[in-house]
């Protein structure tokens, strides 16, 4: 089964269930065995970090054969807290693989950098900064960046996992009511990813650093320190893309593969 899901992460230690800590998987997964009398074992779309949020995160979960999903939707919906929430369940073929089998992962990081209007009712998902942002300057930025490189300056390690990857969107916009919002899309992020690019490009945005700056990052062989982490409560994931049915085994063939330089 491929379930859809969404949560606000305020109070949640991330998604990987953790000894004495409350995680999206671990009341998930306690949820559902409570709902079907048996255990069940989530695979995600990607992992979040302790308060971040999630619109469009992706998990699959193998299930028994004939349930009515439309009633084990409204079931969850009961039985789980109010700050998660089951949004739908389909049977998909053998070969998806929620985490495997993604085409990329979408993200939306929320700023406000004008005191005046940052909105109370949104403080768990909009960070307030202090000091004015300059939007050509954050694009610029953020255009250098672009494509496969090695993340590495950017990402936290994990052993034996790669920092190579396809940043193939991160853009930002003013809305109306003046919170910045980046859109960031790549075929996979490594851990922290998302939020020290943002991180680095805010230093830009102020004024801070050169626009060219975090480019220049993209030739380091390890984190440095100079590259600060946006808070965690402005991210929410948003979306994730997988190809059609008949290419769900060869793009998990794919991404199995470890990218190195």
């Amino acid at each position: 089964m491929r379930l859809g899901i969404s949560y606000d992460g305020t109070d949640f230690s991330g998604w990987a269930r953790q000894p004495e800590r409350r995680t999206v998987c671990g009341v998930l997964e306690d949820t559902l065995g409570l709902v079907l009398r048996a255990p069940a074992r989530l695979t995600v779309a990607g992992r979040t970090d302790a308060g971040v949020h999630a619109s469009g995160q992706v998990a699959h979960v193998d299930l028994p054969a004939g349930l009515d999903l439309d009633r084990l939707v409204d079931r969850l919906a009961r039985a789980l807290p109010a700050d998660v929430r089951v949004t739908s369940a389909r049977v998909v073929p053998p070969e998806f693989d929620a985490r495997f089998a993604a085409l990329r992962r979408h993200y939306a990081y929320r700023v406000c950098d004008r005191q005046v209007s940052a909105d109370p009712l949104r403080r768990n998902h909009v960070v307030t900064w202090p000091r004015p942002l300059d939007l050509a300057a954050l694009n610029q930025a953020s255009a250098l960046l672009l494509g496969e490189h090695d993340f590495v300056a950017f990402c936290k390690r994990r052993e034996g996992a790669t920092t190579i990857r396809e940043l193939q969107r991160l853009d930002w916009e003013r809305l109306a009511d003046g919170t910045l919002v980046a859109h960031v899309s790549a075929d996979a992020f490594c851990h922290s990813m998302v939020r020290s690019l943002v991180g680095a490009l805010l230093a830009v945005g102020e004024g801070r650093k050169p626009v060219g700056w975090p480019s220049t990052m993209l030739t380091a062989t390890e984190r440095p320190s100079a590259i600060t982490v946006a808070p965690a409560h402005g991210l929410t994931l948003v979306g994730v893309d997988y190809p059609a049915d008949a290419e769900l085994a060869s793009r998990a063939e794919v991404t199995r593969r470890v990218r190195t330089r």
